[in-house]
């Protein structure tokens, strides 16, 4: 018979899982992002022993595998002063006319439908070690941002 026509199995067709991607660069984090991980390792760690589909225990360890990574590459900043825009910091920013607030926070905290945004973001890219009244060029344009505020609010 050819080869054309037999079938091994559907596990043969089946896409390859890989491992969570890690974002480049360094894994900087706030105490409340520390605690984050924590929390997810702690939580996936109980929820493990009761998982019985080998499909579902697999997803579980691969979420292990990279809260674990998370972890043990976290570098805790430190709390900032305020004085300028930095890692942990929340700048009311005028874009557009229009007025937005942010804290800049490591990859795995972000959420930026909440105002969380990475460091490594564009917009944070941008404001970094501006201070209040500063403007700043984005995307391509000059002073597109102007910065209202700076803040260091308590985790």
């Amino acid at each position: 018979m050819s080869v054309a026509f037999r079938r091994e199995g559907d596990d043969e067709h089946m896409e390859p899982k890989f491992e969570l991607p890690i974002p480049p660069g360094p894994n900087l984090v706030t105490a409340r992002g520390l605690a984050q991980i924590r929390a997810k390792l702690a939580a996936l760690e109980a929820q493990l022993p009761g998982i019985v589909d080998e499909d579902a225990v697999k997803k579980a360890r691969r979420e292990l595998r990279y809260w674990g990574t998370r972890q043990s590459t976290a570098q805790l900043m430190d709390r900032p002063d305020g004085s300028v825009v930095a890692f942990g910091t929340t700048v009311t920013i005028r874009q557009g006319g229009k007025l937005r607030e942010v804290t800049i926070v490591g990859d795995d905290e972000a959420d930026p439908a909440s105002g969380l945004i990475s460091f490594s973001a564009p917009l944070s890219r941008a404001v970094l070690d501006a201070e209040v009244g500063d403007f700043v060029d984005f995307a391509g344009k000059t002073d597109a941002i102007e910065i209202v505020s700076i803040t260091v609010r308590d985790e």
